[in-house]
């Protein structure tokens, strides 16, 4: 659920059938258990079957490293980890033996106009980036837990590549480059999600975007974790866990939470498990887990990516976008990723004329922070009790050194996002409704014929009957969704298009600064969050990790772009992530990228993370 959502109605609360489900249990077994575990544990991930039958998988062979395979189950619901590692030593193992030599890369550093460098040089091969992608996933991820699924054709995609550019040169910067996709996005040949049981017979075609990035010569590894249903299920829900992939983990304290929905594109990213990946964004799940595990985020303009193929949360606000450790590399995905979708009406709604110049941005020819007005979005005195001193000092430094690097920069205050929110509030349960359902409704029959849920209230009976989807936290806003007024009531029209017009008129106006245009603003900086907080579930630990500051409504409710940077490191010995949003006006993606990027060059804030059990 959309963090400033999740923090209202915390505060608020304060002084399927037997076919179906045999076939998730299939697909489970498929997505997360060693080879030879399936006919122990299948049974255990049945919502039918007795709760004995709930067996731990074995451990994965040696070469897999050490760590959790199995993905959650009624025993061990917050059980970090799945199959996804061991998967990678197999595919590895069987390139190995037929000749292939595995390179010695240090991936964190690298962009994608390096990778391509190297292969054009000889030095690389796309299929030796990805087995070194493949190798970091077998060694790393059973500690991070962000890669749900490997696709089992990775190395192949990789040497059709490779072939390609030797017959006929890189079909795009993108070319050989190994993307994870958040599990909420259609790939042929594996189950799309949402990181929901009940979906995993849901065999979906390749996404529209998805089908871009193949077209660009990318290669698709596989799909990255999700908070479930993109944190929308319960107001006290964990950021990082699914009931398909257990709990993602922050790679800078592997205790901390790595925020949501797109928490383990952030996390794999971070971690140097793929070098992009991408994520989806209602209102935060794209520039929270950014921030959180300090990479790069770009949430666009509604309309510059397509959302076909995507599972929705709401069509009013859903968008997808890259996250990269590089803005270089966030800059070249946008080029792809960009594009009309007659499917996709928020596509068809740019206006002639716009920017779409993201190559310019990587290529270094974006807008400078030198002679640039940008507006930063100050603390009110409420706020500032709430956020630490570290994270506002590292704000404070962002906004000095912006000012160094030749910026003008104008405090400001963004109005009515009291309104804002809770018109968005009331209007996300009654449009999720509608949108998974038409959603649902048009998806196949699953894995083997198996029918999958065709409404929330599908959904409900399933997580209802599982012994795994409500053993941390509940469903409330499922529930709250489908007894509440219907999306087309005049109650909820009216608060979408109040919020709407609220929140766009918050930044058109603060832009502008005025009737003329000499004091106009490029874009406005914010403090994107505060540092993760402790994982921690409602059930069992008795609160869910607290939401305090976040800086995504605005933007999100607008339909506009939003960038996230890092900024710098705050928490416990000052090990956790801290970035900042560079908002701009509607279709000012390219600039808005420009400035992050600007800022990124001149501050240097992002270091590797290291992987600690705990902060302090």
């Amino acid at each position: 659920m959309p963090r400033p959502v999740r923090r209202a109605a915390r505060r608020a609360a304060r002084p399927g059938g037997r076919g179906q489900r045999a076939a998730a249990s299939a697909l489970v077994a498929a997505l997360v258990l060693p080879a030879g575990a399936l006919s122990a544990s299948a049974a255990g991930l049945d919502p039918t079957a007795p709760p004995a039958a709930d067996v731990e998988a074995a451990g994965p062979p040696a070469a897999a490293g050490a760590g959790a395979v199995g993905g959650p189950t009624a025993s061990d619901p917050a059980k970090t980890g799945t199959a996804a590692p061991a998967r990678a030593g197999e595919l590895l193992a069987a390139a190995q033996a037929a000749g292939l030599q595995v390179p010695q890369l240090d991936l964190d550093p690298l962009t994608v106009p390096e990778v391509q460098e190297r292969v054009e040089a000889g030095d690389l091969t796309a299929e030796g980036l990805t087995a070194a992608y493949l190798q970091r996933i077998r060694d790393v991820d059973p500690q991070v837990g962000a890669v749900l699924a490997l696709d089992p054709t990775a190395l192949e995609q990789a040497r059709a590549s490779d072939a390609h550019r030797a017959a006929h040169g890189a079909r795009s910067p993108l070319e050989g480059v190994p993307v994870l996709l958040k599990d909420n996005i259609g790939s042929a040949g594996l189950p799309t999600t949402a990181g929901s049981r009940a979906l995993l017979g849901n065999l979906a075609p390749d996404a529209f975007l998805t089908a871009q990035l193949r077209a660009a010569g990318a290669v698709v590894i596989g799909k990255a974790n999700l908070s479930e249903w993109a944190n929308f299920r319960s107001t006290s829900a964990t950021s990082g866990w699914s009931g398909v992939g257990g709990q993602t983990r922050n790679p800078y304290a592997l205790d901390r939470d790595p925020c949501g929905s797109s928490s383990g594109s952030g996390a794999s990213v971070a971690a140097s498990l793929a070098q992009l990946a991408i994520g989806t964004e209602t209102d935060g799940s794209i520039v929270c887990p950014a921030a959180t595990n300090g990479v790069v985020g770009v949430k666009p303009t509604l309309g510059v990516v397509s959302r076909t193929g995507v599972v929705p949360l709401s069509l009013e606000q859903d968008t997808a976008g890259p996250l990269a450790r590089h803005a270089v590399d966030a800059a070249l995905a946008m080029e792809v990723l960009d594009g009309t979708d007659a499917a996709d009406p928020a596509t068809l709604e740019r206006p002639d004329g716009v920017d779409t110049s993201f190559g310019r941005v990587a290529e270094g020819n974006g807008p400078s922070l030198s002679g640039a007005r940008l507006g930063y979005w100050t603390l009110t005195p409420e706020q500032s009790a709430a956020v630490d001193d570290r994270t506002e000092a590292v704000y404070a430094s962002a906004v000095t050194a912006m000012q160094a690097a030749g910026a003008t920069l104008v405090p400001v205050q963004l109005p009515d996002q009291d309104a804002v929110g809770a018109g968005e509030g009331l209007a996300l349960g009654p449009e999720f409704e509608r949108d998974v359902d038409a959603h649902l409704g048009g998806l196949g029959a699953g894995a083997a014929g198996a029918p999958l849920p065709k409404t929330l209230d599908d959904l409900i009976a399933f997580n209802a009957a599982d012994p795994v989807e409500l053993a941390l936290f509940g469903q409330e806003t499922f529930t709250t969704a489908a007894s509440g007024p219907s999306a087309d009531s005049p109650q909820v029209a009216a608060a979408r298009a109040d919020a709407r017009r609220l929140a766009r008129a918050s930044i058109d106006t603060v832009l502008a600064q005025g009737p003329g245009g000499d004091d106009d603003l490029a874009a406005v900086v914010s403090l994107t969050g505060t540092p993760p907080d402790l994982i921690s579930y409602q059930n069992t630990d008795g609160e869910p990790p607290a939401f305090v500051y976040a800086s995504s409504t605005p933007a999100a409710v607008a339909g506009y772009p939003a960038v996230t940077v890092p900024a710098g490191f705050a928490g416990p010995g000052d090990v956790l992530p801290v970035g900042v949003t560079f908002t701009g006006a509607r279709w000012d993606d390219v600039d808005v990228l420009g400035y992050a990027a600007a800022f990124e060059a001149a501050v240097d804030a992002r270091r590797a993370p290291r992987l600690l059990p705990t902060a302090g």
